[in-house]
């Protein structure tokens, strides 16, 4: 009888009583405290149960509520029960009515056996700890707490602040220094004692009293003034989220919990059948000599919580769609944008695909339909051509089309023809390679046969489109791979870019283009311009396009031949 076992209870009373019971079966004695909400005519039924079994005691029972005293208060009114009534009692081991035991008892018991003097309790000073959750640390010790944070949140966040305003400070008992740490201990009888019989408790009492959460605190701070020896620790394995809230452990947890070598875990699912079954029927080995080790599944437990606040790049969804620019990575995957390629080149979409073994599209954003590649009417997770469906949120089509598609580079067709709306999501994305020659798009007004007077209005309304996403790609926010060529220079040598394009987003290994895409027939070209700033219009987006010439190659002088000596 040398462990003693106290459990908190307040729901799932059926398996409160298999615990115990198992607790019991290894010879602990147990006292329990059931929470004064439970109502009588349950708590008489539970109680009601271990009739029979002398090594069970029902402690004083008292309100709890998470974050208030009565936590404490039931700790205190359970220890002073098992330190009375089982004199033989060396540690006593604090655990809930969801607390499960992995290891045998008797493993246990020989651990403790094995370390007669040492207080297994987790307390660190303010300053040492990483964990706490909501914004109040040193502050938990120095202002007052009166109201409850879960029913009260209004009145305790209006009094935190009134506290903060008119600089109010409590003044902590003289000669403690205030620590934290889990609420689940193994407290020595010697040191259990010494906190419970303090002639200073009353003072210790009134001032948690009014600390948040003081049963992260309580036992923590007193344990460091009457502590032989601590090891700052639980025996107990629980882990939280981000949050502040407890993992709940469920059956497929069975393998995760076994790897951590521990001897009991909370939170335990009440239904977790599998659970209760595997660990309370567990055979004992007494050769087992095994340290618990939790870090064995720490990893695991830094990864979900890094899932959860952090997420995978570029994934959007119901359960996890965050604020503007709190994302994980705008997209998935790299992909490239081309501006003005259709229009200079022909048949630039079936070129690009063969040079670079990608997935070419035409005009994803064009007002009409969406372009897929190939022209389908549907892609990868249920994306449909439909333009009205596409415009109702054109960022997140463009995040789950590469979503959907990750493992395959996407490349597709841009223009101030096309919706604007993603020019800033695409400008700030890592993962985006854009291109632009800019001018371009007059090509196709070049070749079509309207009025001169729509042609000088849409050539203004299309070189202000492509002046401002120019703009945009120039910010200093901006983080895409951007490549801007003006149409002249691109022209003059179009071979450079082209390749240095292949090689950046090509599925192969670097090499030589061997075909080059066939350029539009640009003859008069550059009349064209001079009579748009004929009319008033000026292109200046194409860069220096020579009057009266197909190609600004043809109008490069002659280079003076040399001799080699």
């Amino acid at each position: 009888m040398s462990v003693g076992v106290i459990m908190l209870v307040h729901s799932a009373l059926h398996r409160a009583t298999q615990v115990a019971n198992h607790w019991l079966d290894a010879g602990c004695p147990v006292v329990i405290h059931v929470d004064a909400n439970v109502d009588r005519k349950t708590f008489r039924s539970f109680q009601a149960g271990f009739a029979d079994n002398p090594n069970v005691r029902f402690s004083k029972r008292h309100k709890c509520e998470w974050g208030m005293w009565g936590l404490v208060a039931a700790s205190q009114s359970a220890s002073e029960q098992m330190l009375k009534e089982f004199p033989d009692v060396r540690h006593v081991y604090l655990s809930s009515g969801s607390c499960l035991p992995l290891r045998p008892v008797s493993e246990l018991i020989a651990y403790l056996d094995a370390r007669p003097q040492v207080d297994f309790i987790e307390s660190a000073t303010t300053a040492d700890v990483p964990w706490t959750v909501g914004g109040l640390d040193s502050e938990r010790f120095t202002l007052r707490f009166p109201f409850s944070w879960k029913r009260q949140r209004f009145l305790f966040d209006r009094y935190v602040d009134l506290q903060r305003r008119v600089k109010f400070k409590r003044r902590i008992p003289s000669g403690l220094v205030p620590h934290m740490g889990s609420q689940w201990w193994c407290l020595t009888r010697q040191t259990l004692s010494a906190i419970l019989e303090d002639p200073d408790r009353d003072h210790y009492d009134r001032y948690f009293k009014r600390v948040w959460i003081p049963d992260e605190s309580y036992f923590q701070s007193l344990a460091r003034l009457h502590s032989t020896d601590i090891e700052s620790r639980s025996l107990t394995l629980s882990k939280f989220d981000h949050q502040g809230k407890p993992h709940n452990f469920y059956d497929d947890h069975l393998q995760l919990l076994r790897r951590s070598d521990c001897f009991v875990a909370r939170k335990i699912w009440p239904n977790a059948n599998r659970l209760y079954d595997a660990f309370l029927n567990a055979a004992p080995d007494n050769n087992r000599q095994v340290e618990p080790n939790p870090a064995k599944i720490d990893r695991i437990f830094a990864k979900a919580v890094e899932r959860r606040t952090i997420g995978r790049a570029g994934l959007y969804m119901q359960s996890r769609f965050l604020d503007q620019h709190w994302e994980n990575g705008v997209t998935s995957s790299r992909y490239s944008v081309f501006q003005g390629f259709t229009e200079l080149f022909e048949d630039f979409e079936s070129w690009l695909g063969k040079a670079s073994g990608c997935r070419v599209h035409g005009h994803l954003f064009a007002p009409d339909r969406v372009e897929f590649a190939g022209r389908e009417s549907v892609l990868n997770g249920v994306l449909t051509d439909n333009a009205k469906l596409r415009d109702y949120n054109s960022q997140a089509f463009l995040t789950n089309l590469i979503w959907n598609t990750r493992g395959e580079r996407q490349c597709f067709q841009y223009g101030p023809r096309d919706s604007q709306a993603n020019n800033w999501l695409m400008a700030k994305d890592p993962n985006a390679q854009i291109s632009v020659i800019s001018g371009a798009w007059a090509v196709p007004l070049f070749k079509s046969n309207h009025s001169f007077s729509k042609l000088r209005k849409q050539a203004a309304r299309l070189q202000k489109i492509e002046s401002d996403f120019l703009d945009v790609l120039r910010s200093p926010w901006a983080k895409a791979r951007v490549r801007i060529w003006t149409m002249a220079e691109f022209v003059e040598a179009p071979m450079e870019p082209l390749q240095s394009i292949i090689d950046e987003i090509g599925k192969q290994a670097p090499h030589r283009l061997a075909e080059a895409p066939r350029m539009t027939d640009l003859t008069g070209f550059g009349q064209f311009l001079q009579n748009l700033k004929n009319q008033g219009m000026h292109p200046y987006l194409m860069g220096d396009f020579p009057v009266g010439s197909a190609d600004p190659v043809e109008n490069t002088p002659p280079r003076r031949p040399y001799l080699v000596q």
